[in-house]
């Protein structure tokens, strides 16, 4: 298959990125993170988790920063703001801040289902279904995320048949569009693409997108492999922030500036521009502490 014009690349930095920083960071910092990264040309980003602060101190201020987005003006014209919501109380909670885009997390591995939140994978749909059906009939779209489709770190391999089984049941459900996640980076190129051909049997790979973790540094040669079979959506982190509190050693998602360069390298068009976002990654990593974990960031920054 031929490599498609363009790629919609989903920013989860300032969720997926942030969510495991042991210190504090401010919500007006997020914010401003948001900000910047709308200006670079993003036009997708994932925001904030209504989860408990009890399990994610990091984002107990999800209302004031989605209600900033969505209702006091601070998000940008055309940019979709989405946010995380598990369960019935995290999505009503979202509704009264005025989201319009909606996700929820299942597992393609038992273990790691116990592990993260606590049931299995039946259980996690069942879960599931109440708060697709709510956050539809509410105008909201939803989108699937399934993570450790290419290995756990409790069961190692996972049989691509098991990836795609969640993945149809969250297609079935009635989200708009799944999203693939290797957590803790330990794909390859080969079985990213015998995984990727399973679920495409039963969900059209236009619905589908990637979220690759670089634990390995394989993420980039990942995505070169699912997108020559029709991936056209990519999610990634801003300077590589990010990691997973269930996986350790595992770093974080893709950097969304190797994604943009790896992308005009193959003549593929994004909403995004490169400078912009290695700036965003040069200031997020400042003023966070943390260090930049984008190679392509690093060199524009220094070049420019």
């Amino acid at each position: 298959m031929a490599l498609p014009a363009s790629v919609r690349i989903v920013e989860v930095g300032p969720r997926d990125g942030l969510q495991n920083e042991p210190d504090p960071i401010t919500t007006a910092t997020k914010l401003e993170l948001v900000e910047r990264l709308a200006k670079a040309g993003h036009r997708h980003i994932e925001a904030a988790s209504f989860v408990s602060p009890k399990w994610v101190p990091q984002m107990a201020d999800h209302r004031e920063v989605m209600t900033a987005l969505m209702r006091e003006g601070k998000g940008q014209p055309g940019v979709r703001y989405s946010a995380l919501t598990p369960n019935l109380k995290g999505l009503e909670a979202a509704i009264e801040c005025g989201v319009d885009e909606v996700a929820v997390f299942g597992a393609a591995s038992e273990s790691f289902s116990q592990k993260n939140i606590n049931c299995s994978i039946a259980e996690s749909l069942e879960r599931f279904a109440p708060v697709v059906e709510r956050a539809r009939d509410q105008g909201i779209q939803v989108r699937g995320y399934v993570s450790c489709v290419l290995g756990c770190p409790y069961e190692g391999e996972i049989a691509p048949e098991q990836v795609a089984a969640v993945a149809r049941a969250l297609d079935e459900m009635g989200c708009y569009e799944v999203s693939l996640g290797d957590t803790i980076g330990t794909g390859t190129p080969i079985n990213a693409r015998r995984m990727l051909e399973a679920v495409a049997r039963d969900v059209p790979v236009e619905r589908l997108a990637a979220h690759f973790h670089d634990t390995y540094g394989q993420a980039l040669a990942n995505l070169a492999a699912v997108l020559e079979d029709g991936i056209q959506v990519i999610d990634s982190s801003v300077a590589g922030l990010g990691g997973c509190p269930y996986a350790k050693g595992a770093s974080g998602n893709v950097a969304t500036e190797d994604v943009v360069y790896l992308l005009e390298g193959l003549g593929i068009e994004t909403t995004v521009d490169l400078e912009r976002i290695a700036a965003v990654g040069d200031w997020i990593t400042r003023a966070i502490g943390r260090p930049n974990r984008s190679k392509a960031g690093v060199a524009v920054v220094a070049k420019g």
